[in-house]
């Protein structure tokens, strides 16, 4: 489903340990890291979206997870021009994304990205939570940048409530 304006929807998921580490994955076959993410079905709201990408990407459940926080709002990235299909229709020019934030409740064993039949990651690890900023494919940084300053006063909360007990 893409809207009127060449968007496909989508959810993207920073997925956080106990330390505020945030999981970065490694594209399959490729030298390129992001958070996990996919598009939403006609059938689903955002939030069953997000639980489906995360087992489909991570095969993380809604058991293995706390949502922490959620963007209020739509953030948007355009393709670049060299990755825009111009021969299908309608043509997708972008993603508008709700991101959400996660706190890993499971042992990092849990995080399984080889289980589906078409795995999307061939590698992930535990970063600092900016450390993404500066990795990401550029076309992807301002919404990456606009969604995590927003989620990051609530991650710090989340973590101080583990570090409390």
């Amino acid at each position: 489903m893409i809207d009127s304006d060449g968007f496909r929807p989508n959810v993207g998921i920073i997925l956080a340990n106990s330390l505020g580490q945030v999981l970065w994955a490694k594209r399959i076959g490729q030298d390129a890291w992001q958070f996990p993410q996919g598009g939403i079905q006609d059938d689903e709201s955002p939030e069953e979206a997000m639980f489906r990408e995360l087992f489909e990407e991570v095969g993380l459940s809604a058991s293995d997870v706390e949502i922490v926080g959620v963007t209020r709002g739509w953030l948007r990235y355009r393709l670049p021009k060299r990755m825009i299909r111009r021969n299908s229709h309608p043509v997708c020019v972008g993603q508008k994304q709700k991101w959400y934030l996660l706190r890993m409740l499971s042992a990092d064993q849990a995080v399984s990205i080889d289980h589906s039949h078409s795995p999307e990651f061939d590698g992930w690890r535990w970063v600092s939570y900016w450390y993404p900023l500066g990795q990401v494919v550029s076309f992807k940084r301002e919404v990456y940048r606009k969604a995590m300053k927003e989620l990051s006063p609530k991650l710090a909360r989340a973590v101080a409530r583990c570090q409390a007990g």
